[in-house]
Formats: C-alpha cells, sequence, structure tokens
C-alpha cells in the first residue's frame, strides 16, 4: 500500500535502475510476494501477518492461514505512505486517507492496524485526529479491533529533532487519554526513537503493549539488535515489514528472531549465524559479514554514543 509495484522488491541479483522507470522483470510478482508471506506463516514462527485487504483476502480464501496466526489489514493509507516511484506526497504533511472498508474485511478479518502521523500543525493534526476519532466509532460498531500506528513526524513544523521523540510520547498519551476501554487500540506501533523515550513511554503507562516497527531495512545487525533493545527496554511486540521483506532469506532471518529474544544469541552472534547459512544455502550476501556485523541506524548508533558517555 506504499510503494505499488515495488513493494515486493527487487528480484535477487537484479542491477538497480537507478532512472526509476517502468518495465516487467525487475521486481517481485503479486504472486511472489503472497508465496513469500505463506512461506513464512507455514512455518509457525510469526503471531501476527499484516497485509493490504486485498492480498489478506487472498490468503485466506487459499486456506493459507490457520487459527495458530492473527491476520491483520491496513485499514488506513495516509498520504505519507504514498510512496510510488517518483511521488513526492511524502514531503506534505500528512492528511488522513482510508481505502479500506471496514464492512467488507469483517468476514474474513476482525484485527486491523490505524496509523496517524502528527507534525504540529494545528489543522492537518486536527484532520487526522477527527479521522481517527470516526474510524474508533466505526471499529467498534462492527466490532473490528484495532492496534495503533504513531509514526514520527513526516513534515514537522517547528520541531527540532531532538524534541520528537518527547512530541510523539505525549501525542499518544493524550490522545489516548480521551479513549474508553471499548475503542482503546489493542496494543502500539511506534518508531524507536532510542531507549530512553522507550522506557519512558513504558514506564508512564504499564497497561500499554507498546510495539516497535523496524523501520528501513539497514543491516542485519541493526535487525537483530533492534530487537534486542526493543525486548530490552519493555517493548512487547516487534512489527518488522522492511527489514525481513529485504533479506537475502526471510525464512533464516525469521528464524533467528526468537532466539535473539531469548537472549540465546547475541545480535552480533545471530548476524554470523546468519551468514553461515546463506553460505550453505548458496546465497550471495548483500554485504560483507564485516559490513553487516556493523550498526547503521543513527537512533542506535546514537544510544550507543549516550551509553559511552
Amino acid at each position: 500500500m506504499g510503494f505499488g509495484v515495488a513493494a515486493a522488491g527487487p528480484l535477487p541479483d537484479t542491477p538497480e535502475r537507478e532512472d526509476g522507470s517502468a518495465g516487467p522483470g525487475y521486481f517481485r510478482t503479486r504472486d511472489s510476494y503472497l508465496d513469500a508471506m505463506r512461506t513464512l506463516v507455514g512455518h509457525g514462527i510469526l503471531d501476527i501477518v499484516l497485509t493490504s485487504a486485498s492480498n489478506g483476502e487472498r490468503l485466506v480464501a487459499s486456506g493459507s492461514l490457520d487459527d495458530e496466526i492473527t491476520l491483520a489489514i491496513r485499514a488506513n493509507d495516509t498520504t505519507d505512505i504514498w510512496l510510488g516511484r517518483g511521488a513526492g506526497y511524502r514531503r506534505s504533511p500528512s492528511r488522513p486517507f482510508r481505502s479500506v472498508d471496514l464492512a467488507a474485511i469483517q468476514p474474513f478479518c476482525d484485527l486491523v492496524l490505524y496509523s496517524i502521523t502528527l507534525n504540529n500543525d494545528l489543522q492537518h493534526d486536527l484532520d487526522t485526529l477527527e479521522a481517527y476519532r470516526e474510524f474508533r466509532i466505526e471499529a467498534a460498531t462492527l466490532g473490528v479491533r484495532h492496534f495503533l500506528e504513531v509514526f514520527d513526524p513526516n513534515d514537522p513544523v517547528d520541531l527540532a529533532p531532538a524534541e520528537i521523540p518527547a512530541f510523539v510520547n505525549d501525542s499518544i498519551i493524550r490522545v489516548l487519554a480521551g479513549i474508553t476501554t471499548a475503542q482503546r487500540p489493542v496494543f502500539l506501533k511506534v518508531a524507536y526513537n532510542g531507549a530512553a523515550a522507550l522506557d519512558e513511554l513504558v514506564e508512564h503507562d504499564p497497561s500499554l503493549v507498546v510495539g516497535v516497527l523496524g523501520g528501513n531495512a539497514g543491516t542485519t545487525r541493526d535487525t537483530f539488535e533492534l530487537l534486542h533493545r526493543i525486548e530490552a527496554h519493555g517493548g512487547r511486540v516487534a512489527l518488522f515489514g522492511r527489514k525481513i521483506q529485504g533479506a537475502e532469506s526471510q525464512l533464516e532471518l525469521v528464524k533467528l528472531m526468537p532466539l535473539v529474544l531469548r537472549g540465546e544469541l547475541t545480535p552480533e552472534g545471530a548476524v554470523r549465524r546468519y551468514h553461515r547459512t546463506l553460505a550453505e544455502s548458496g546465497i550471495n550476501p548483500q554485504r560483507r559479514l564485516e559490513e553487516d556485523l556493523a550498526l547503521s541506524d543513527p537512533v542506535l548508533l546514537s544510544d550507543d554514543a549516550v551509553g559511552r558517555g
């Protein structure tokens, strides 16, 4: 719902197409995208699979899901996730929009993701929160549960970068304060804005189940390190999309995640084991092991700098 044709990613070992032009044979197809989902689901590692309404409907119709996994549908598609080739929507303040008809997905799904992006822009933020209020009332009436994704500002007004974690935390608590139990989200999905920000949110209200989104692909060390820090600082759900999507072997990456969460592997150890598995499977890694062991995410690096300080 964000990237269109490019959503499934390029085919392995395909030279980069720098000009962003259209053409067949470069990106994985929708069928291969669905097959990758079925492979992950079939190994029983995941708790939730988040899809678009159309792909969720296809998975259910083909019998690919069972009672061991929860299907979740993205319920809205705000303008800041309109990331098609050449698109510039993300450079403008997020506007609310919803393609999905909740009544239409109700026969096969009762859990949806609703996302909001606040920018410290009064009119745009007011529109966003009014749309969320209307959604909550409709979802509660239909008996559809939701979890709430709160993105960092995409076009912030009068917010320094250092102020964004506190702005997001305060926005979350302010919004939830006016919502009674029947309409509250089952859990949150937020960006990892550093250990201190996550600690603050978890400490403020232990009844909140805080989940963290994966963000950009980054190195394999970024993936396992973020997973480790989410758990260490009170997060209880890891919602990784592109970090899995962009992996050389989605299945092998996901297999190692529970070992990191249980402390059976360090993030560095998981990267080394992942590379050994790729070599044994004859899969070329995107990066040399030494490069893949390095952190590249600025927030994770900032955490490290604070710790050393």
